[in-house]
């Protein structure tokens, strides 16, 4: 039955004496003679997952759309600013023809002039005065200017020059004169394209020929002065429109 040691519950008479290390339990004795055997194979612990560190990776931030008409716009160049529209001038002019002569006269008052008119009467003894007829003839309607109330005509002052010397010269063709009198600034400027500046000067005006710069009758009337500047330019171009014979 292989049993190494047997121990009798109670002492056995006429027996031996027991050695104690026979006493010994037997657990002990296992436990001592057992030798120390190393753990060769360890099972590692596990260990709880660990959370990673996340890495933020930077995406890009989509472009936001915009409208095809806007962006057509801006790739366009900007567009050159426009130059501020100039008001069409106002002037009424009225031609007349004495002798030789043809006069372009501002209208004072806009109407015709009437036998009466203080301006007229004035006009009458410059005419005396240069040896012309103080009767002058109505050439066509007066020119009013603008020509159109409404509308999208162009009628600035290129435009109210071009037509002022295109009625001139329409005139000139039909009976040629010897000078031009160019009576007030409206006359000056779209007939002569002059100012204030040229007045009681002799202009020279391609398609009109020479012309004389006066100035308008109701500033003559204002400023009675300004008769002697007009009568000592006149003494100088006389000769241009009275007969040589005289």
């Amino acid at each position: 039955m292989q049993v190494v040691n047997w121990l009798p519950r109670t002492e056995l008479p006429f027996a031996a004496p027991s050695r104690p290390e026979l006493l010994a339990m037997p657990e002990l004795l296992g436990e001592e003679a057992a030798p120390d055997v190393p753990n060769l194979i360890e099972t590692p612990t596990p260990t709880p997952p660990s959370e990673r560190p996340r890495v933020e990776v930077p995406r890009p931030v989509p472009a936001v759309a915009r409208p095809a008409s806007k962006a057509v716009e801006e790739a366009k160049p900007a567009a050159p600013a426009r130059a501020p529209q100039v008001p069409p001038p106002r002037f009424a002019l009225q031609l007349l023809r004495a002798g030789r002569c043809l006069l372009l006269v501002e209208l004072p008052t806009g109407e015709p002039f009437q036998s009466r008119d203080p301006a007229y009467l004035l006009l009458k003894d410059m005419l005396r005065a240069a040896g012309l007829p103080d009767s002058p003839q109505i050439v066509g309607e007066p020119v009013r200017w603008p020509l159109l109330v409404r509308g999208t005509m162009d009628q600035g002052p290129e435009a109210a020059r071009d037509f002022v010397q295109g009625f001139v010269a329409a005139r000139l063709e039909e009976e040629a004169c010897a000078c031009l009198w160019l009576i007030g600034l409206p006359a000056v400027r779209f007939a002569g394209e002059a100012d204030a500046q040229s007045y009681h000067r002799e202009l020279e005006i391609e398609g009109l020929g020479v012309a004389w710069a006066l100035p308008g009758l109701e500033l003559l009337m204002e400023e009675p002065q300004r008769k002697a500047d007009v009568w000592q330019a006149m003494r100088r171009l006389m000769a241009r429109w009275k007969p040589t014979d005289e």
